[in-house]
Formats: C-alpha cells, sequence, structure tokens
C-alpha cells in the first residue's frame, strides 16, 4: 500500500468534520507476554486505515482549521533498542516515509496537544484500549481552565471517531478488495490442503498447523483469528479454540479459518466428513446448509436490505429440519416461535475487513436495515448444530456441527462470491478427499 492512500483516507475522514476539529488517534502498545517476551505487535486497525504506521505506542493528531495537517508522534531512534528489537522510523521517518506533516518523540505529546487544542472546539476520540481516558476530559478544558477570566472561553464538545470513520471503512476501495482477495486466495489454498490431508487417526492440532504453513507459503503471516479445527462434537462450540483432539472415523469436521493479508481478513468455514465420505445423515444435515447458503447469496444485490440475507438462511434451514422430522409444527408456527434456534444458533454473516468481524453499522440513522452497496465485503455463515447430549433427536444426527462460511463481495449490479473456489457440495468434497483435483 503507498502513502497516498493513507493521505486519501484522511482526507476523506476530515471533510466530514466541523471546522476546528481535531482528531485523537491512540495507536495500540507493545504487550508482554512473559517477563521480557513480548506478543507480536499489530497496530489497532482504525490507527492503521489513517497513517499506515505500524510500530507500537505512537499517536496521531488530525487538525482541521484554516489548513488540514497530520501529526505523528513515535518512539525516537535509539540504537540499542533497535539492535535489539527492531528498525523504529524515527522523527525524520515519520515525515519522509509516513507523509506526516509534524512529528515528535511521543514524550512531548502532551504538550504539544495542549498546543494544538487552542481554538478547537470539536475533539473527535479514537481510543480502543482507553489509553487516555482519564485525561480527556482535563485535555478538553485546558484553555477554558487557563485562559484570563475575561478572554474568551473554549468550550470543546468530545466525540466519538468510530460513528464517522467506521462507516467509511464499511465501503472497501478497490486496493482494499485487492488485499481481501489475496487473503482468500491463500485461504483457499489452505483450506484444501487440509481437505486433503484429513484423515482418521490425525489431531485437530496438526490441521492447525497444516493450514498455517500453507497460507505462509502464500505470503501470509499470519491468520485474522485463531483456528476453529473441530471435529465431532467439538464442532457444537462455536468459538472451540483447544484443537487437541483425535479425528474419529465416522466424524465431522468444522474448520473455520482465515488467512490475514497486509492487516485484511478473509473467514471461512468448512465442514466434511473425516473419512471423506458423507454417511446418509451427514449428507442430510450437510445439503440443508449448503441450500441456505446458496438461497442467500442468490438474492444479494445493491439496495438488498441486509436482514434478509439471515431471514432467508433462517427459513430454508427450518424448512429442511421439519423435512427431516427434527423440528415439528407448521413453517408458519415454526418461523413465528423460532424453534429453529435450538440448531441454529448464531447469526448467519457479518462485514468482513481490516477486523474479521469488520466495523460499520447494520442500521442507518433512522434505525432500519442497512442496504447492500457496491464495495461491501461480508461474510455468510447457516449452521446446523446437534450436540450429542440432545438425546431425543435419533442417535444419527446427533455430534454433528455444520457450518458452511463464504466470503461476499458486493458489485454495482450483483455480487461475487470471493471464496466459491474451495469445494462446497457434497461431490466436489468427496473427490478432492478421494484424490482428485477440484
Amino acid at each position: 500500500m503507498v502513502v497516498d492512500i493513507y493521505q486519501q483516507r484522511r482526507i476523506a475522514l476530515l471533510s466530514q468534520l466541523p471546522e476546528n476539529s481535531l482528531v485523537l488517534l491512540a495507536g495500540y502498545q507493545q504487550k508482554v507476554r512473559s517477563k521480557n517476551i513480548k506478543y507480536h505487535f499489530r497496530q489497532d486497525n482504525n490507527f492503521l486505515y489513517l497513517t499506515g504506521f505500524d510500530e507500537p505506542d505512537a499517536i496521531a493528531l488530525l487538525i482541521k482549521n484554516e489548513t488540514t495537517s497530520f501529526h505523528l508522534f513515535l518512539r525516537p531512534k535509539d540504537k540499542d533498542q533497535e539492535v535489539n528489537f527492531g528498525h523504529r522510523a524515527g522523527v525524520c521517518g515519520a515525515i519522509e516515509h509516513y507523509n506526516a506533516d509534524h512529528a515528535y518523540p511521543v514524550s512531548e505529546f502532551t504538550t504539544e496537544l495542549l498546543c494544538q487544542m487552542k481554538g478547537i472546539t470539536h475533539l473527535y476520540i479514537c481510543d480502543e484500549n482507553n489509553r487516555f481516558s482519564s485525561e480527556i476530559v482535563s485535555w478538553a478544558n485546558h484553555h477554558r481552565h487557563n485562559g484570563s477570566f475575561d478572554t474568551p472561553k473554549q468550550f470543546v464538545a468530545i466525540k466519538q471517531l468510530a460513528e464517522v470513520l467506521h462507516q467509511q471503512r464499511l465501503i472497501k476501495s478497490e486496493n482494499e478488495i485487492n488485499n481481501i482477495r489475496l487473503a482468500v486466495e491463500a485461504s483457499t489454498y489452505a483450506h484444501k490442503k487440509v481437505m486433503q490431508a484429513c484423515s482418521p487417526g490425525l489431531n485437530e492440532r496438526e490441521l492447525f498447523a497444516l493450514f498455517n504453513f500453507s497460507i505462509a507459503k502464500k505470503g501470509c503471516s499470519d491468520v485474522a483469528y485463531p483456528n476453529i479445527v473441530a471435529s465431532g462434537n467439538n464442532a457444537c462450540c462455536l468459538h472451540y479454540e483447544e484443537n487437541c483432539c483425535e479425528l474419529e472415523d465416522g466424524q465431522m469436521l468444522l474448520i473455520d479459518a482465515g488467512a490475514e493479508y497486509q492487516y485484511y481478513a478473509s473467514d471461512i468455514t468448512r465442514s466434511y466428513p473425516v473419512n471423506g465420505k458423507f454417511n446418509d445423515e451427514q449428507k442430510a444435515i450437510y445439503q440443508i446448509v449448503l441450500n441456505a447458503l446458496d438461497r442467500a447469496i442468490e438474492i444479494i444485490r445493491p439496495g438488498l436490505s441486509w436482514n434478509l440475507i439471515h431471514e432467508t438462511c433462517m427459513k430454508v434451514m427450518a424448512i429442511g429440519l421439519k423435512d427431516l422430522g427434527l423440528l415439528t409444527g407448521s413453517i408458519e408456527h415454526i418461523m413465528t416461535t423460532e424453534s429453529y434456534k435450538r440448531f441454529t444458533v448464531h447469526k448467519t454473516g457479518h462485514w468482513m475487513g481490516m477486523d474479521v468481524h469488520d466495523v460499520g453499522s447494520y442500521h442507518d440513522t433512522a434505525g432500519n436495515w442497512v442496504r447492500l452497496e457496491s464495495g461491501m465485503v461480508f461474510t455468510i455463515e447457516p449452521g446446523i448444530y446437534i450436540p450429542l447430549d440432545a438425546t431425543d433427536v435419533p442417535e444419527a444426527y446427533r455430534g454433528i456441527g455444520i457450518r458452511i462460511e463464504d466470503d461476499i463481495l458486493v458489485s454495482d449490479s450483483s455480487f461475487e462470491n470471493l471464496s466459491k473456489n474451495i469445494p462446497r457440495t457434497v461431490g466436489e468434497i468427496e473427490a478432492l478427499m478421494a484424490g482428485s483435483e477440484v
């Protein structure tokens, strides 16, 4: 990504704010794992989206008055620290490589902030970890409290930047879509490798590691979220992360895993039999979920109300479960009472971008469901879960958790299923697991 992209984003953001506004962006700080061992650092997504700067402990100010300016506060150059822990951009690098109008050591932040606050009437805060929550009000009141009694008073409105910024992030640029595509392509390769390797006797952790190894071969250094590799009844835990059980013949495997490329996520789930061959009950449940996913994808278009995706999935799965005898009563009664929720226990999609559950409202300012627009990216992920303790259900269905999840891009007139190349149908899955190339 080139610096111009971040500058364009800052310009777009500031154009939406009133005159005499100051935006305070708090970057993330380095976290300690144990003693002097640190966790791998990952920058706050809002901060990175507007600055492109990915070092810890940084702070940025965006100012809109007669002109606009970008101020970046960061760790100064330090030869010893850089030998031990890696390169720092430093003050000069902030200006040269990140287009900062002004740059300072982070130790000068408070002094410079109070200087820049003079004349400001709107303070927008983006501080996801509450790094400065105890100081914000005093900063806003500083000039009012410290001016002489007969000078005009400066009253500052404190606002959350998320209300504006998160809606801007909801519509993805061409560059962002390209990064998401590359994350999906890496995940596609990895999901196929895991599907081909899956067999009874392996441990979930082995497939976990194979997925990570495979996305690394495609240029991705990390996953967008912890891998879920859940065999048998483990799949009935939606965010299962232990990944420690041996795969058994006759079980289903659910793998929910997505690569991250240049801070952009993918989020894909596939479910298939450990031994490579669906039995009748597994196939029946799987086909219901796939039918729900495919029907929801078919209706995607600009202008569609967001809630219709979920409602479509629920209706298709309710009909399928009734046909199997796992739900009773008329479809009207099932939908009205929501009895299907016993086996369909989560929503069926979310925005996706820099955050795997990306920012952006699902409702407009009037409280109505958002309507899809070109450039939106999201997942659709229906699932059916029948745990082992559902003793009133025929035994052959128990211990089955099936979720299928694809990543969808809204285009100018329709949609694109970005993850369609990972086997989805029963025939495609069985063929790949049997050794055929799909």
